[in-house]
């Protein structure tokens, strides 16, 4: 075996395995009773739970059964269109309280399958000049794709909104209020979206909670940085300008070099300081006593008047 091993060329192509197209090697056929999902919130949603649970949720237990095609992606397969076209036709689809999405089984999806669900939209805050099927469906269009409009200008209307069946696109945030004008005027309309239950409340979208959402965890690295650079500051503050080992060491007091609270800048220069230690190390025939009554004195005259 080690013989084998050592006799196999790592540079040698790794060719593709074709799948022969036999029948016996497909379930496209099966496949045609099926629906395609994804989990929009793996955090949230245990995919072993929803292939156990999805069916006594849809009522057709030992009438269909799940696969778990990855950690995100599932398939459940029917013993009937009756079932399927049932469970497809309910519109949103959750688990533990998080948007799922779901469609038929396709033999060539598009790229945007799996991307979009239906969502029926309740409308409100409506102009009395849009009260028609045109304004309604483009109203329908702000948060989707409008595909019905439940209005018929012949009845009465009873409720304060208009319901809209809307394709909505799963990796939108839900929109709330638009501002629109009409003449002119400025309107808030309002959004609310039936059978949504969980969602960012930060950025309204359906794939994540609030506390992991990217505009609060942003805010809260903001809100560490600030910290960082305050306590930073605060340190600096507390920092010695005069070291132990500088000859300026016993000469100035460290309350005459700090920082100055009301300027934030440190009440005697650096320049000025290094000028004294120059001073202070120079051979100028002077003891080192004179020295630092000399530069204790001119700090002391400054202080007195520091315009001068």
């Amino acid at each position: 075996m080690d013989k084998a091993l050592m006799a196999l060329s790592l540079e040698e192509e790794d060719v593709p395995f074709a799948m022969p197209e036999l029948p016996e090697f497909s379930s496209a056929e099966e496949n045609k009773l099926s629906l395609m999902g994804r989990l929009l919130n793996p955090e949230k949603q245990k995919m072993s739970s929803l292939i156990m649970k999805m069916p006594r949720k849809w009522q057709k237990e030992r009438r269909v059964r799940g696969i778990a095609l990855s950690q995100e992606r599932f398939q459940f397969i029917f013993q009937n269109e009756h079932d399927l076209v049932d469970v497809l036709e309910r519109g949103v689809h959750t688990f533990e309280e998080w948007v799922i999405v779901v469609e038929r089984w396709v033999e060539n999806p598009p790229e945007d399958y799996l991307q979009f669900i239906p969502i029926w939209v309740q409308i409100r805050n409506i102009p009395v000049d849009c009260y028609n099927s045109g304004a309604l469906t483009a109203l329908g269009d702000l948060v989707g794709k409008t595909v019905v409009v439940a209005f018929d200008p012949t009845k009465p209307i009873t409720q304060d909104f208009i319901r809209v069946l809307v394709k909505f696109n799963v990796a939108h945030p839900l929109r709330t209020t638009k501002v629109i004008t009409v003449k002119g005027a400025p309107h808030v309309i309002c959004f609310n979206y039936e059978k949504i239950q969980k969602r960012c409340f930060t950025c309204q979208c359906l794939n994540h909670e609030k506390d992991f959402c990217p505009l609060e965890v942003k805010k809260r690295q903001e809100a560490s940085k600030a910290r960082r650079d305050l306590v930073a500051a605060e340190l600096k503050k507390k920092e010695l300008v005069i070291k132990h080992n500088d000859i300026l060491f016993g000469v100035l007091e460290e309350e005459q070099v700090g920082l100055d609270p009301a300027t934030g800048r440190y009440k005697i220069a650096n320049e000025v300081l290094e000028e004294m230690r120059r001073y202070l190390r120079a051979d100028t025939g002077e003891n080192h006593a004179t020295k630092v009554d000399k530069v204790q004195s001119s700090v002391h005259l400054v202080e007195k008047d520091p315009v001068a």
